[in-house]
């Protein structure tokens, strides 16, 4: 077995217990990998390596194009080494690899860029209150900070967090997901030959109730951004109230996604099953897990969408030809099975879909033990079951029928999430109507799942606090100050 090791003060290192987590291939089931158990005297370590490397090296003192140039440096190497980085994300997690090495590493590279360059535009203000004393803002990093990184994207939450936070002249330690860590690790070592200083970005794999806690709970560390579960923010905010930290986090989703009667039934149905289904096997804080449709198309999309469910190519996430992958790990795969079971005993009614593991593999099959889970279909009139009030974080959608537009916003809404939404009309009033009256962070109309590093991305209600992307990313990671001088 492959085993990486944590990254601290510009070294790769074991724990100092020298513990390990076997890591598993979810399309196998079998361990292929170890990763470090790292307990909080590891955790420590990378802290005092963060802040002396905050402190003693020029990172937040050199001109900010410099920064910039360096970050933009770091871009280039995650092209050069997209091959080998897919490769462990997809080993690890499961997430197709066409995806991962042709969509997600060059779009790391490119929102490495974007961020490199809001770091070098970063403008305080003056106001002017009285005519013998300058008031201004000045903006500051904000020290040593942390980012927890979720299973199901590892890659793409490390780079964009990490890019963030050092263009604004921060340090950084980060935990990687205990169940999909390898990738994170390998990621490491493009940092021994960047001009980045060492000791400035640190990785320590554990648990959440070793690492995670003690993240939380440390004095030294100024701001976190999470990227998981509502529950496990809860949990954060909890234990950073101690210390009154300032979190960022966005949390999870049970995204409507509305099909009206004059939509492109289509374009709807192929948008509806690349929501819920594909790449990663409906593991995304966005799936369009609840699919409301008008009741006098509803058997007609219906019959549409399964047949779009049917024609995945559900296998090995390594060969190109596949489409979805399987669960990335064995617990969530359980979580999975729960809700499938669910579903049934709540006497919603099975579309599609429902098989698993041995079900879809002929015995002797290397696929056999994997973690995959049929694309699935339910149908049911009740919102409120848990298949559609709960996040199931799989490939198990629900369609919802209704008969207005007052009630499709009314079932839409009725959910503790508000992350986002789309909706499929031809109708621009009625558009622009729901795009008012939905309560997400992000609406689509006539698309889903479009996402850029331009565009804020956040959650209200149980969804999260903050928002990430867009123009203001950067301005997270800092303070503000203010300043006057009297001059009369």
């Amino acid at each position: 077995m492959e085993r990486f090791l944590n990254y601290i003060a510009g070294e790769h290192r074991p724990t100092r217990s020298e513990r390990w987590l076997e890591t598993v291939n979810p399309a196998t089931g079998t361990p292929w990998a170890q990763v470090p158990a790292s307990e909080a005297a590891d955790l420590e370590d990378a802290v005092d390596a963060a802040r002396r490397a905050y402190e003693d090296s020029d990172w937040r003192r050199v001109p900010a194009a410099i920064r910039a140039a360096r970050l933009r440096a770091w871009a280039d190497a995650v092209e050069a080494a997209a091959d080998r980085l897919a490769e462990v994300e997809t080993t690890d997690n499961g997430r197709p690899w066409r995806d991962t090495r042709h969509a997600l590493l060059p779009g790391a590279a490119m929102q490495i860029r974007y961020l490199a360059g809001l770091g070098e535009v970063i403008e305080g203000s003056t106001v002017e209150l009285r005519p013998d004393t300058l008031t201004y803002t000045a903006y500051e990093p904000a020290g040593v900070t942390a980012i927890i990184v979720p299973w199901n994207g590892p890659l793409p939450v490390f780079f964009a967090k990490v890019a963030a936070t050092l263009a604004a002249g921060n340090a950084v330690v980060v935990k990687p997901p205990k169940e999909a860590a390898a990738s994170i690790l390998e990621a490491t070592r493009l940092f021994e030959d960047l001009d980045i200083p060492k000791g400035l970005v640190n990785v320590v794999c554990g648990s959440g109730a070793t690492v995670g806690d003690a993240i939380a709970r440390h004095p030294g560390i100024t701001r976190i951004s999470l990227t998981g579960s509502t529950a496990t923010g809860r949990r954060l905010m909890e234990q950073g109230a101690a210390t009154v930290k300032r979190l960022l986090l966005e949390l999870g989703g049970k995204s409507p996604n509305i099909v009206f009667a004059d939509a492109d039934l289509e374009a709807a149905a192929a948008g509806a099953a690349a929501g819920i289904f594909t790449p990663n096997a409906g593991q995304s804080c966005v799936a369009g897990s609840r699919i409301l449709v008008e009741d006098s198309i509803a058997e007609e999309f219906t019959d549409r969408l399964a047949k779009h469910a049917d024609a995945l190519v559900l296998g090995d996430p390594m060969d190109p030809e596949t489409g979805m992958g399987p669960v990335a790990n064995r617990s969530q795969y359980d979580t999975v099975l729960s809700y499938l079971a669910a579903g049934r005993e709540q006497g919603a009614r099975l579309v599609r879909g429902g098989r698993s593991g041995h079900e879809l593999f002929p015995a002797g099959s290397r696929f056999a033990d994997g973690y995959f889970v049929e694309p699935t279909l339910f149908a049911t009139p009740d919102n409120s079951l848990r298949i559609c009030q709960e996040e199931i974080f799989g490939p198990v959608a629900v369609v919802l029928p209704f008969s207005s537009e007052a009630e499709a916003v009314r079932i839409a809404n009725d959910s503790p999430y508000g992350l986002t939404a789309g909706v499929w009309t031809e109708d621009l009033r009625r558009a622009h109507r729901m795009i008012r009256a939905l309560q997400a962070g992000t609406v689509w109309v006539n698309l889903y799942k479009a996402m850029h590093w331009a565009m804020p991305f956040g959650g209200v209600k149980q969804s999260g606090n903050g928002t990430a992307n867009g123009s203001h990313e950067v301005m997270d990671w800092m303070m503000p100050k203010n300043v006057w001088m009297h001059f009369g």
